[in-house]
Order: structure tokens, then sequence, then C-alpha cells
């Protein structure tokens, strides 16, 4: 039994057993029937019945419901124009817009219809305008898709790196981020902590800048520059602007040192520096806002002790290897040591260099900067207190460390 045949057997069974007005048991009977002797599937069968598709081939028609178009194509061009004025809403905002504006963009002169377009636009719904707009959104996105992506050109002259091409063997290639002091609202000018750290040794410097113009955070790169205690060969820094402009790229050229960026919103090309944000900068600073000048004066000494007591007194464990066994992923770390023990164990950090660390070493007392540390967090709480407007402030008073961790946090 060819297809033809099929159709023309579907089509005596529907019109001499009544099929459409049979109940639902009566239905399932004749399509058991029917399945049976043309070894068709059901769904399929099902199909075509409600469809019609099996009189096309029979030589009838079934009568096909005609439309009125009421909404032309002068209509639909007055909409997607209307659309574009709003800024490509969609049609459940863009409906009580038509309500009112038609009428004001044709005086305006923004709107060139007739009065009959006019009336069609006031009294369309929201799931018409999305369905005569549907053709142009996919053209619009079609649009964006499409174009090339034009990036400024300092952007093209600095090469992205990921992480795992950074070189963790290398002295002196320093990973910056900035960090921001703004409390709950990032409105006006407040500090910014430059946070640095190289990807060999861990050695961490911060420096805090007030703003984020590109002066002020050039000024704090120059500080903690001072404070390394070896060359710097290669910079590795986020897409902001503070760090891509002209200022910096020309000092780098100048100076003859590496610039790389990380990837736009991909935070693991620059995680290194990213996690000291946390351990080295907001664990002591909080989340309160600092923008004044005495505040930037005691973040500054802050840091001047925390990058000694850090880099001499804190050990770091380093990932040295990962590897996936069987679905699970294997970790091993070497022996932990300190930014200062790293320096000082390696053959690249030459012999002046290692003096001068070792002198520093022994001048240190860890225990009097930790205390320092903790006087000068205490200070910084207080001074922000003072700022808010609380009266009666006693700076030389002293409340444990602990709890100013606390309440800065």
């Amino acid at each position: 039994m060819d297809m033809k045949t099929r159709n023309i057997y579907l089509e005596t069974i529907i019109a001499t057993q009544g099929y459409h007005s049979k109940l639902k048991k009566e239905k399932t009977a004749v399509l058991n029937e029917y399945c049976k002797n043309t070894k068709q599937n059901r769904k399929y069968v099902i199909h075509k019945i409600s469809c019609g598709s099996y009189s096309k081939y029979t030589g009838t028609e079934l009568k096909k419901r005609n439309r009125k178009c009421i909404y032309d194509s002068q209509t639909v061009k007055a909409l997607i124009k209307c659309w574009k004025i709003f800024d490509y809403p969609c049609g459940l905002r863009l409906e009580p817009l038509l309500k009112i504006e038609v009428d004001h963009l044709r005086i305006l002169g923004e709107l060139d219809c007739s009065d009959e377009t006019a009336k069609k636009l006031k009294q369309i719904s929201f799931r018409t305008i999305d369905g005569k707009l549907n053709e142009t959104k996919k053209n619009e996105l079609l649009k964006i898709k499409y174009c090339k992506r034009i990036n400024p050109l300092l952007y093209q002259k600095i090469p992205v790196k990921l992480s795992y091409e950074q070189d963790r063997s290398n002295f002196g290639l320093i990973q910056i981020d900035l960090v921001e002091h703004c409390g709950q609202s990032a409105a006006g000018e407040f500090i910014n902590t430059l946070s640095t750290t190289d990807i060999a040794s861990s050695w961490w410097e911060g420096a805090g800048a007030m703003g984020r113009s590109q002066r002020n955070v050039f000024l704090a790169l120059e500080i903690v520059k001072e404070r390394y205690p070896l060359n710097w060969k290669e910079i590795h820094s986020d897409n902001g602007t503070e760090f891509i402009n002209n200022h910096l790229y020309n000092y780098v050229i100048n100076e003859k040192i590496g610039f790389t960026r990380s990837r736009p919103y991909k935070k693991n090309d620059n995680y290194l520096v990213e996690q000291k944000n946390w351990t080295h900068v907001k664990k002591y600073t909080g989340y309160l806002r600092y923008d004044t000048q005495e505040e930037l004066k005691t973040l500054n000494c802050l840091y001047e002790h925390l990058g000694l007591y850090k880099n001499y007194f804190q050990p770091v464990i380093k990932l040295e290897s990962k590897e996936r066994i069987n679905g699970k992923i294997i970790r091993r770390y070497n022996r932990p040591q300190t930014p200062y023990q790293y320096l000082i164990n390696s053959k690249e950090t030459p012999i002046l260099v290692k003096k001068k660390l070792e002198k520093i070493y022994k001048s240190l007392n860890p225990a009097q900067l930790k205390r320092n540390i903790d006087d000068i967090i205490n200070k910084l709480y207080w001074i922000y207190r003072k700022k808010k407007g609380s009266e009666n402030i006693n700076l030389t008073k002293k409340i444990k460390p602990v709890m100013v961790r606390k309440l800065i946090a």
C-alpha cells in the first residue's frame, strides 16, 4: 500500500465514520484499526489528521481560514521606528508608551505616519508587538554578533597572558591589582590600595592611593617598586584604565620592563595577587570607607610594617604540581618558606641583595612588628569613628586588636 492509497483510506474513514464527532474511545478504535492495516506510527497518524496533510494527496483541499491583515507594512515600519526611539524595549513595556507618545512624536516631527496607522499603533497588543518585531530583533542581533570588536590601540599593544603561561621560577615577574576602600558606596573619591606580589617568591608590597587616577596610582606604584629587593622584569595587571594608560605604558617602555594583562573578567589570570587582596589587605583594613588624607597616611604606615611582617615572618606554601588520577586531583606542595627565605636560598639573588636582606632580618622583632600593626589598626579605627562624628574620641585609648578587626570587618 503506497502513501497515496493510505491517505485515501484515511480520508474515507474520516468522512464515512465521522471521526471528528466521535468520543475518545471510539476515536481510539478507529485509529487502532487504521494503524493495524497500514503499519503506520500512531502519533504520525494523529498529526496527519490534526493538520489535514492527508488531503493534498487525494485531490481535495481543506478550507483554510484566511485572516484579515490588520497591521500592514506601514504600521510595522512605524512600530520599528518607535521601538528604536525608546531604546529597544520589550512589547510589554512598549505598549503603554505607544498609547501616550505616538501623537507626541507626530507633533515633534519624529514619526511620519497617517492617522489610521497612528490609531493602529495605539491599539496594538504587546504580544503582537513582539511578533511583528521578531524578525527585526534577529537582524539587529546578527549585526551585533558579526560586528568586529574594536579595542583601543593601547590594549592591542599589551599582550594577554594566562595564568599557566606566567613563569613561576624567575624572580621579578610582578602581579598588580587595585583594592577599593569605598565602604557601601562607590560614589565620590576614596582610597584604593595598590597590591603587588612577585610570582616566584610571593614577596608582597602595598601602598595607598587617593582615587583611581593615573597619576596617583603611578606614584603608589613607584613607592612599592622602591621597597622590592629585586628588579622588576615584567608587570601583569587586569584591564582597568588605572593600569592600561599611556602614562604607565611609556614608563615601562623607558624602564625596559615587560607589560602583560589578563583576559577581561577572568580573575584567574591574576589569581596570586587576588588571593592576597584578602590575606594582606581586607583582613586588616576591613570593608569601611576611607577617604581622608589622615586615613591614607595611616594606611601607608600600616602597609610599611605589614610588608616587613608578611615577607620576613609569614611562611608561604606553594603548589608544585597538580595531576588527575582516576578522577581525583592530586596536589603536591613544597616546604613552607617565607618570601625572604625564597630569595636567600635562590642562586639568582645577587650576594649584595642577600646581605642587605639578612641585615634587615636581624634588625626586626616579629613580636614588636605585630604590636605595631595592631596599634596602627587601632588608630585607623578611631580615626574612622572621629570622621563619622563620634564625640569624645580618645585616640590613646586601646581596645583589643581582635575586637577592632571584628568592628572593621
